[in-house]
Parts: structure tokens; C-alpha cells; sequence
């Protein structure tokens, strides 16, 4: 302490080291973001089992009343199962066994009878139209664009507790009144909505990052993103349990309405409050989480807390602050690496869970086994990133992940056990790549814009999120094709890492000015003597 009063200014990251990364304010805060992480992964994917693949059949009134017991009809499938074309949804032949029907005869086919009755497929009527189901997610993945651009500048201009209860209540109650959807296309307006206005997580994300000192964010996020997994594992054992997709979805919805009350419990972001020149509100902040973690603060220490903000005092709005960001070359740079990075890992993580319930076997547990890949990803994101940085891991999951994947179509048929165990090992690559981006796109950009940053970056790359749903379709034309275009564009954003800067021991920027000091050389930290680049002018 006597250290840190010598100084002639104070930055804000000594005081949050002070105030400590596992306190009592801290647990709660992490307890309150957990069931927000843990089910946003769940809204992501829900289609995945709510919208699900149901066999169906032609419907012949003759048959169908007929009491012959030897009457069978084969099911048809929809594209995935490779059918030899729309032929088969137009006409059917009826097949030996109906004794009403001629074998060579061709019915005209315009109803269908479905395996399950009540299916999202059968209370539509979508037979044969297989493209209706893959913009279910398709639509949801782009309401998820456009709403993290909005969540962003929300997020920057109001505070991430604002827009963290706004997007999470939303999300619930939109979610549930999906779940009474009459008819496809007010199902699809829903889905699109609350992807849109109902993502609680990119708000979340920010406030976790900001709660604690640089040099523990690594791990508390990883906390975190095992909560995340854990809502992707237990998905589909509620989907198991819960078939009939109207209640699965009110089943996973209701929880969130909780973050409502968020409005009385949460803190808002100490460093975001700074951002905006409300230093008294954050000095305060600060007393009540020092008393809430019994913890003493010199009053000397924050008198004599720094914290840079030329934007506030030129009192800048926000588009001119993300103007300002834009207008930095260096930051145009790593805008549009980031923008490739979040393509890759959402086509690759969105495709990869689609079509994980295509493989052979029972569909909710192949998902919960893949999903399950990710908690030694979290964690080995933990013990990289402590010990190897930021840069290193990424290049090295990016490469070695498209290698295995570019790899895995090519392996010989009698092999499959190697091309499965590509497969996972490619799953964990691709997650633990995932949160690496998520963590480094954050520490790149200026604190008044990076929520925003972040979120143009997030929404851009959710192209990838757009294509994912229809990777299942590539295997007409080539069994690997999707594994394939995994691979490579895990390589293409392997090379462009080359581009950033390391960030692990920099402080979170504030200005772009100091944004663009990151990579500059470093000096020794004058409070524990580890190298630190502080951030400054």
C-alpha cells in the first residue's frame, strides 16, 4: 500500500487488484452472470432439437383407412438423408401390400402423414420443404447480427447493466411467446426478434471482463464459459425429456425472466462508469464493493486514481467515438482481422453442433458428448492463456484445428474411428479458438467503444452463423465438403494472426491512443515488476 500512495497517480486496474477477483461482490456478480451464460447457449441452438428432422410419408386416403395389417408405407426423409429429388414429394408410388392401388400407379401427393404428429414439422406442414427448416436458424443468426450492433452501442452509451436486464427480460419473454406461435411465419418474425433484441450475453460478457484486474479476467471467464458448456449439456436431456417442442421451449425460457430483477441486484461496470466521466458514482462504486469484501481502501489512493478520458471531456457523442476508432488505421486493421476470426468460429462452431445430430446413434446424447469437449477446452484456455498468452494459442488452435479438419474427409472408410476422433479433437480446437476470440477482440479496441467494437466484429463474422445451418446440404455434392471449408478457413484466420499485437500484459485501453500503444515495447510495472505497457500519453 505504501507503494502504491508513493506513485504520483493511481491506475485503475491497482485498485480492482485491491479490491481482490474472488470476493463476496465478485461471487455474486459471477452467480447473477452465470444463469445468463449458461442459458443464452441455449437459445443459440434450441431450433437444433425444437425444429427437428421427422420423417414423413404421402398420405392416401384408401390406405390409410384400410385395416390391412400388411399395408406399409416407407418414410421419406428430407434432404439430409439424400433423396433422389423434389420427384418423390410430388408423386408417390404406392408399394405392394395396398390392395386399392396398382403398383405402377402414381398418386398425386398433396398431404402427408408424419412419424410425429406433434412435431414443429407436422404443426406447420413443412414436408418437403426442407429449406424452411434450415431458416429457422438461418434467421436467428442474422436477427443475432443485427442485434449485437445494437446491443453494442446500447451497451457503450447507456452501461452494460442497462442493456444486460433490457436484452435478457426480452429475450424471455419473446422465447415464450415463440412457444405460441400459429403458424410458420409468426414463428420465424418471433425467432428473428429475439435474436435481435434478446441476447443478454454481449453486455454480460463486457461487465465480466471490467469486474476484475487484467490479469484475472482469463480465469474468471473461464469459470463462466464452463457455465455456458453446461447449458449446451443439459439442452438436449431436457429436449429428451421434454418432446414436444412447445413445452421444451417454455421449459428453458421461463429462467431468464429472473434478470429482471437484475435492476436491483446488479452492479454496473466501475471502468464503464469512468468511460463517462462519473467518477463520483464509480469512487462510491468502489467503497461499497472494498466494504462488501472487507476489504480497507486509502482514501489518499483514490484521490489519486487516474483514469484517462479526453473523449468525455470533449464530450464527444457516441458515433463520433466510433468514427474516431474507425478513422485509426491500426484499428481498421485489427477490425478486419477480428471480422475473419468470428467468421471462422461461428461457421465452424454453428456447423459442427447441426451436425452433430446427423451422426448415427441417439441424437441428444452424440450432442451432449460433442458439447462436452468443450469444458477440457475451457479450461486448457485457461492454462495456455496464463502461461502462453494470447497470440501463440490462437495461431497454434487455428492452424492445427484446420489441418485435422482438411484431413479428416480424406481418411480411408474402414478408418472411421480415426476421422471420429478428428472430429472431437477438432471440436475442442474449435472452442477453445472461440473463446480466445472472444477475449482478444475485447482487449484491442478503446473502452468507450469496445462493447461496440466488439459487437461489429461479433455481427459481421455471424456470416458464418448464416451459413452454418445449410452446411448438412454440402454433402450432396461432397460427403467432406463441410469439414473441408472448415479447414480452410481455419487457416486463412490462423495466417492473419500474424497481423495483431500480443495483449496479455497491457493494460485494457481506454483511448485509441493508447489502443495503439499495444504491441509498442514494454516497461517494468512500478507495482510488482512484471512487465506492463501502460497505456498512456
Amino acid at each position: 500500500m505504501a507503494e502504491l500512495n508513493d506513485q504520483k497517480s493511481i491506475h485503475l486496474d491497482d485498485v480492482l487488484e485491491q479490491l481482490g477477483a474472488f470476493g463476496r461482490h465478485q461471487l455474486v456478480t459471477m452467480c447473477m452472470l452465470a444463469l445468463v451464460y449458461s442459458t443464452n447457449s441455449m437459445y443459440n441452438v434450441n431450433y437444433v432439437f425444437a425444429v427437428e428432422d421427422v420423417q414423413y410419408r404421402c398420405r392416401i386416403p384408401a390406405c390409410e383407412e384400410s385395416n390391412d395389417t400388411t399395408f406399409s408405407m416407407p418414410w421419406l426423409m428430407n434432404s439430409s438423408e439424400q433423396q433422389e429429388s423434389v420427384k418423390q414429394c410430388v408423386h408417390y408410388a404406392p408399394v405392394p401390400g395396398c390392395r386399392e392401388f396398382n403398383t405402377s400407379e402414381l398418386v398425386q401427393c398433396s398431404e402427408w402423414v408424419y412419424e410425429v404428429p406433434d412435431s414443429f414439422m407436422a404443426e406447420f406442414n413443412l414436408a418437403c420443404e426442407d429449406w424452411k427448416q434450415a431458416l429457422v436458424g438461418t434467421v436467428h443468426s442474422f436477427g443475432n447480427m443485427l442485434g449485437l450492433l445494437l446491443q453494442g452501442q446500447i451497451s457503450d452509451r447507456f452501461g452494460r447493466k442497462t442493456a444486460a436486464v433490457f436484452a435478457g427480460t426480452m429475450g424471455a419473454l419473446l422465447g415464450l411467446t415463440k412457444s405460441f406461435a400459429t403458424s410458420f411465419w409468426w414463428y420465424i418474425a418471433l425467432e428473428g426478434l429475439e435474436a435481435a433484441i434478446g441476447d443478454a450475453l454481449s453486455p454480460m460478457f463486457m461487465l465480466s471482463i471490467e469486474i476484475v484486474e487484467k490479469k484475472r479476467t482469463v480465469l474468471f471467464q473461464m469459470i463462466l464459459l464452463n457455465f455456458y458448456t453446461g447449458g449446451l449439456i443439459v439442452m438436449p436431456f431436457i429436449a429428451w425429456a421434454v418432446p414436444y417442442w412447445r413445452h421444451f421451449l417454455r421449459v428453458i425460457y421461463a429462467p431468464t425472466l429472473i434478470v429482471l430483477t437484475y435492476s436491483f441486484f446488479l452492479d454496473e461496470s466501475i471502468r464503464w462508469l469512468f468511460s463517462k466521466g462519473r467518477r463520483r458514482e464509480a469512487i462510491k462504486l468502489i467503497e461499497k464493493v472494498a466494504t462488501r469484501n472487507k476489504v480497507k481502501l486509502d482514501k489518499m489512493m483514490l484521490n489519486k486514481l487516474e483514469y484517462i478520458d479526453e473523449e468525455t471531456r470533449t464530450e464527444l457523442k457516441q458515433k463520433k467515438l466510433l468514427l474516431k476508432t474507425f478513422r485509426s488505421k491500426v484499428m481498421m486493421q485489427r477490425f478486419l482481422v477480428c471480422m475473419v476470426w468470428w467468421f471462422t468460429i461461428t461457421l465452424i462452431n454453428y456447423g459442427m453442433m447441426i451436425s452433430s445430430v446427423f451422426i448415427d446413434g441417439n441424437k441428444y446424447i452424440n450432442f451432449a458428448l460433442l458439447v462436452m469437449m468443450d469444458i477440457p477446452a475451457n479450461v486448457f484456455y485457461w492454462l495456455a492463456l496464463s502461461k502462453y498468452k494470447r497470440k501463440l494459442p490462437l495461431l497454434a488452435s487455428f492452424i492445427v484445428g484446420g489441418i485435422f479438419c482438411i484431413c479428416k474427409p480424406f481418411i480411408p472408410k474402414g478408418y472411421a474411428w480415426i476421422g471420429l476422433t478428428l472430429y472431437m479433437a477438432f471440436e475442442m480446437l474449435a472452442t477453445f479458438s472461440y473463446n480466445i476470440v472472444y477475449m482478444y477482440t475485447s482487449e484491442l479496441f478503446p473502452t468507450y467503444t469496445r462493447n461496440s467494437m466488439h459487437a461489429i466484429c461479433s455481427a459481421i463474422g455471424r456470416v458464418g452463423s448464416l451459413v452454418a445451418p445449410q452446411t448438412p446440404l454440402m454433402i450432396s455434392y461432397w460427403s467432406g465438403m463441410p469439414t473441408f471449408l472448415f479447414g480452410v478457413t481455419s487457416l486463412l484466420s490462423g495466417a492473419l494472426t500474424l497481423l495483431i499485437p500480443e495483449t496479455a500484459n497491457t493494460e485494457l485501453p481506454d483511448t485509441v491512443s493508447e489502443a495503439e500503444m499495444i504491441g509498442k515495447p514494454s516497461v517494468k510495472d512500478p507495482v510488482d515488476g512484471n512487465e506492463m505497457t501502460r497505456l498512456s500519453q
